[in-house]
């Protein structure tokens, strides 16, 4: 139950960001309660995730998945720049949070 508690999280996080943006610095009414609201969410699922999984693991892979899939995202919807420098530090945090499992 702690990992689909964690990956829960994860999708709000992005649900979050992703209002962020659209809010215009919270001008926005809608997406600034959507952020907010999917942030609180997020926020209560990562504590019942850290109950069952170790905390180093909770998280890394929700920092870690949330930053790569928002990165992936931002280039692929929001047309930002794919430059080999970000596309080496997704790897990367990816690679980070798979390690991190693989020595749980």
């Amino acid at each position: 139950m702690g990992w689909f508690y964690l990956f829960l999280a994860i999708i709000l996080e992005v649900i979050g960001t992703l209002a962020m943006k659209q809010s215009k610095g919270f001008s926005v009414l809608l997406p600034s309660c959507t952020s907010f609201a999917a942030y609180g969410s997020c926020l209560a699922l990562v504590t019942l995730a850290v109950n069952r999984i170790d905390l180093s693991i909770v998280y890394a892979v929700w920092a870690g998945l949330g930053t790569a899939i928002i990165s992936l995202i931002g280039v692929f919807y929001y047309k930002e720049p794919a430059t080999l420098l970000k596309i080496i530090s997704i790897c990367l945090i990816i690679g980070g949070v798979i390690g991190l499992n693989l020595e749980a």
